[in-house]
Order: structure tokens, then C-alpha cells, then sequence
């Protein structure tokens, strides 16, 4: 199997490169923030993040593809790099430190393309997660300067803590009463969004998370981050990775549970 390692270094100069681009622009009085078709915000650091990736890629890894959020995809192969030049953009143009770059590599294989590199870089937070495939997930701030992250082990509904970002995709899919629910029977609710909670069940700080809508480029690299870390990543429909427009990521003990509250429908 091979071992991604020289992908993962790669990823994290990607990310340094990233980090220096975004931070510069981070509460800049002259930020640039246009509206795309689908009403959400896009940053003049959004577009330049993006740029430098691609650009960085292309010299580096010349053979591979590369999606990314903001200029579609590029490429073809067995091998694609999925970026997110800023996940979190509404914080970022509020200046609202929950913001990272979503950097990995998926592959192809049995069932598509599925993630093997992931890096998770939130410079304004000072935190950056990574995992690669069969070597396990960690956090720190170089891949020498690392902890290894394991999900909790919290089996029972009533002690666990779920993370969400919002109730009105919830709403709009006919699914806020299963949500309500599954917030009545845990022990703690918080609305942290983006990728903040999924690196937070990898980290065993909470136990589980949910959103209703997301792009591949959302989750791509955070499922490699949870599972790596020994947790489950699905969709709502219980697909495993991060193909079904939609996520559910937990601990594993109690993935299930979310998944049934979350299905019901009335």
C-alpha cells in the first residue's frame, strides 16, 4: 500500500503557503467580497488561496487533477487534490477566527474516488489537523510537533456532546424534529459549523456532529482526519466518505443513534 507520506508534506507546504496568503487578508479594511450564484460569499482571498494552491500543484504534482471550491476542476486520473481555499468564508469577511484550508488527495479505487491525505489548517486558531492514510491523524503545528489524535469513547446518548452548524438546512429537508429530538437526548448541544467540529470528534472533545448540505470540498479532507482518528464519517444515508452531500461524523459508538434521529422524517 503506498504510504502517502511525500503527498502529505506536500499538503502541508500547500497549507503553509495558504496560511501566509489568508492571514495577510484577515480583517483587512479592504477586503473584496463578491456574491456567487448560489448567494454564498467569496473573498478576494478565497480566489488568491486557490490560485497559489493550484499553481503550487501544477509544478509539483503536474499528472494529478485538482478540484477545487472556487475554479471547478481540473485534470484527470486516478489521483485528485480537492481544495477549500477557505472553509468558513462567512466568518472570515466578519472576521470571526473559525476559518480553515482544506487541502487532500483522493484516489480512485473500489466505490470512487475516496480520500488518502487531509490537511485541516486554521491559522487564525493557531491549530492545524492532518492525517494520511493507514498512518493514523494528528494535530500540532509541524509534522515533527505532533500529538496523535483518537476520537472518545463515550457510548451513551444521554453523556454525549453533539455539534452543528445551523438549524435551517435541517428545516428545509423536513428533518428538524428528528434534529430537536437528538438534541433533547444528548448531554450537550453547541453550534461551532464548518470544520471545526468534525476535528473535534477526531479529537475526542465531542462526540459527534452533523450538517445537512456540503460540497465534496467540504468534507473530503475532514473525513480522512476522523476516520484516521478512529471515528466514523458517513452521510446521512450511511455511505461511508464524504460523497453524499451531506455528513455525519462521530466516534463510532454512537453512529447509529445519530443517524436514526436524524432520518426521521414526519
Amino acid at each position: 500500500m503506498p504510504d502517502y507520506l511525500d503527498d502529505l508534506r506536500l499538503a502541508h507546504v500547500l497549507a503553509d503557503a495558504a496560511d501566509a496568503a489568508t492571514t495577510d487578508r484577515f480583517k483587512a479594511l479592504d477586503l473584496k467580497v463578491e456574491t456567487k450564484p448560489d448567494m454564498t460569499p467569496v473573498s478576494e482571498a478565497d480566489k488568491a488561496a486557490e490560485e497559489l494552491i493550484r499553481g503550487q500543484l501544477q509544478r509539483a504534482r503536474p499528472r494529478d487533477a485538482i478540484l477545487g471550491e472556487e475554479y471547478g476542476v481540473e485534470g484527470t486520473g486516478p489521483r485528485r487534490w480537492v481544495i477549500d481555499p477557505i472553509d468558513g468564508t462567512k466568518n472570515y469577511v466578519r472576521g470571526v477566527p473559525v476559518w480553515a484550508t482544506l487541502i487532500s488527495l483522493m484516489e480512485a479505487g473500489e466505490g470512487g474516488f475516496q480520500p488518502v491525505v487531509g490537511v485541516v489548517s486554521a491559522p487564525a486558531l493557531g491549530r492545524r489537523w492532518w492525517a494520511a492514510k493507514g498512518h493514523g491523524a494528528f494535530t500540532g503545528r509541524s509534522l515533527t510537533k505532533a500529538s496523535r489524535l483518537h476520537v472518545s469513547r463515550v457510548s451513551r446518548l444521554s453523556d454525549a456532546s453533539f455539534a452543528y452548524s445551523s438549524l435551517s438546512g435541517w428545516e428545509e429537508q423536513g428533518r428538524l424534529d428528528g434534529f430537536l429530538d437528538l438534541t433533547r437526548a444528548v448531554w450537550r448541544t453547541r453550534a461551532y459549523g464548518d470544520f471545526w467540529p468534525y476535528m473535534m470528534v477526531a479529537e475526542g472533545s465531542i462526540d459527534m456532529c452533523a450538517e445537512p448540505e456540503l460540497s465534496l470540498w467540504d468534507m473530503a479532507a475532514t473525513a480522512i482526519v476522523v476516520t484516521e482518528a478512529g471515528g466514523t464519517f458517513t452521510g446521512l444515508d450511511a455511505r461511508p466518505g464524504p460523497h453524499s452531500g451531506n455528513a455525519a461524523a462521530s466516534n463510532g459508538l454512537l453512529h447509529d443513534e445519530l443517524l436514526g434521529y436524524l432520518n426521521q422524517r414526519y
